[in-house]
């Protein structure tokens, strides 16, 4: 039998091998889960619904007795509902588990619980009215991040050492940020949206884990990855596991290096030495890293394009759930009805414009690849922000109110509200939407802390395929700038 602090010290890969030699039951290691869940998440509101465990019959899988949760978008259990964040959804059960959940299951994880995401998955902070904020372990008046904020947060306040999640435009990489772990965001179609899905977002989400460990975000992602028979496409996989990355040399590696954006183009001091830090420990290890003049892509117009697109898939969004349930207007948070408006309000050939032209962005952060094998940005513009600072103004709040009463919502894609959208919600979180809109891989990693205590992660975007030169990057990062001993106060 181990206790809390033990418990709490293993990643999923440590614990799963206490219970292969019998040092520890996946019922003991349950117990545990559970009651830290008990001690903290009334603190902190990152579990919203539990899962009937089962511990006695696991399977026999690489993460066999290890406790876990899913999050509560996109990752279906069976008879249980997936709320997506919105009231409209919250006693609709699903009636088959997702392709990930099965793999989960397939590996032995022990499955107790379901965690927060804004409604829709639709922001970058997890304060969904269904369920309310969930709060960072690292101090709770700030976001863990969204959309995977309960998982982020459940993870950092070690109630589990691994969670589920997801990325459309940042979802794992701005939680694991903003609550000081691994986000590995794949490329697109590695991981598996099916059997509801073929692929979401035109391929920009894709399926994940935050954890306190490369080797866990590896292993986990040996377990999810590939394809389902009602997927779009078969997946390129890698050569060897990605787990067995781990500790292999990366080689020397030409990084090119930029803070400043379009949407921010003075980013808090924070990120700049996040990334000074950084890059002092690269080039120690030996790898060139150059400071770029300008972005590898109109990042200006990449955020805006991002936004459209995201507009007209919140509507979609909406528009399904009433289908499911039959909901009223009523049943949806004030800032859903104003993006769906926006996007009910976009054209058919706008719309396709701004996908076509991801192809753009594509080709010429393909042509930085060809001088360079990775690009470093912080992850976050500026510190976890405080919860509540994303609310909609009162006088905006009356005004939108009238514009939805009156159905003359859509009217706001003709004023300033879209590019205060941009500026406010994409202007601390300016980096990440880069990887979605490519479909390339990336990673946020721990690996700079304020002067308040607080998590600010750094992310590498790689090529097509880079996946295993991340994990190798990565592992080589936490033994040269260790963050594993650093434990949230919650």
């Amino acid at each position: 039998m181990v206790d809390f602090q033990e418990y709490r010290a293993q990643d999923a890969t440590g614990l799963a091998r206490l219970v292969a030699e019998k040092q520890v039951t996946a019922d003991e290691l349950l117990a545990l889960a559970q009651a830290r869940a008990a001690q903290v998440n009334p603190r902190i509101n990152a579990i919203v619904r539990d899962v009937p465990a089962a511990p006695a019959g696991i399977a026999d899988g690489p993460f066999a007795g290890v406790p876990f949760l899913i999050k509560d978008l996109a990752q279906d259990y069976a008879g249980l509902p997936s709320s997506r964040g919105s009231r409209a959804l919250m006693s609709l059960p699903a009636a088959e588990h997702s392709t990930i959940v099965q793999r989960w299951i397939d590996a032995g994880v022990v499955i107790f619980g379901k965690t927060n995401t804004p409604e829709f998955g639709a922001k970058g902070i997890t304060e969904p009215v269904a369920w309310g904020p969930t709060r960072n372990p690292w101090d709770v008046t700030r976001t863990p991040g969204g959309s995977s904020g309960g998982s982020a947060a459940a993870v950092a306040a070690g109630i589990v050492p691994c969670a589920g999640a997801n990325d459309g435009g940042g979802s794992i990489r701005i939680p694991a940020a903003c609550c000081g772990l691994v986000g590995l965001k794949p490329g697109r179609g590695l991981t598996p949206m099916g059997p509801e899905l073929g692929e979401s977002m035109h391929g920009s989400a894709v399926q994940g884990v935050v954890s306190r460990t490369v080797r866990d975000t590896a292993a986990m992602l040996d377990v999810i990855s590939g394809g389902e028979p009602w997927g779009p496409f078969t997946p390129g996989m890698p050569n060897a596991p990605f787990a067995s990355c781990v500790g292999q040399d990366p080689g020397r590696l030409r990084i090119g290096v930029r803070v400043p954006t379009a949407i921010t183009p003075v980013p808090h001091r924070e990120a700049f030495a996040a990334v000074e830090a950084t890059v002092q420990t690269l080039t120690d290890l030996g790898h060139h890293v150059d400071e770029l003049p300008q972005a590898p892509f109109d990042d200006a117009a990449l955020a805006r394009e991002f936004l459209l697109t995201w507009f007209v898939y919140t509507a979609w969004e909406l528009a399904d759930a009433k289908r499911l349930t039959g909901a009223g207007d009523d049943a949806f948070e004030r800032d859903t009805l104003i993006l769906a408006a926006i996007g009910r309000a976009t054209s058919s050939v706008d719309y396709l414009d701004a996908v076509q032209r991801r192809h753009d962005h594509t080709r010429r952060l393909t042509r930085f690849f060809d001088s360079y094998d990775l690009l470093l940005t912080p992850s976050l513009a500026t510190p976890p922000p405080a919860i509540g600072e994303f609310d909609l103004p009162v006088a905006l709040q009356k005004a939108s109110d009238v514009l939805l009463k009156t159905r003359t919502a859509h009217l706001l894609r003709f004023t300033k509200i879209v590019d205060d959208i941009v500026d406010k919600n994409l202007g601390w979180v300016p980096y990440t939407q880069l990887a979605n809109i490519t479909g390339r891989p990336a990673i946020s990693l721990p690996l700079h802390w304020t002067e308040e205590g607080l998590p600010l992660g750094v992310q590498f975007v790689a090529p097509l395929g880079g996946e295993s030169l991340l994990v190798r990057l990565a592992a080589q990062l936490e033994q040269a700038m260790p963050w594993r001993d650093r434990v949230a106060p919650v």
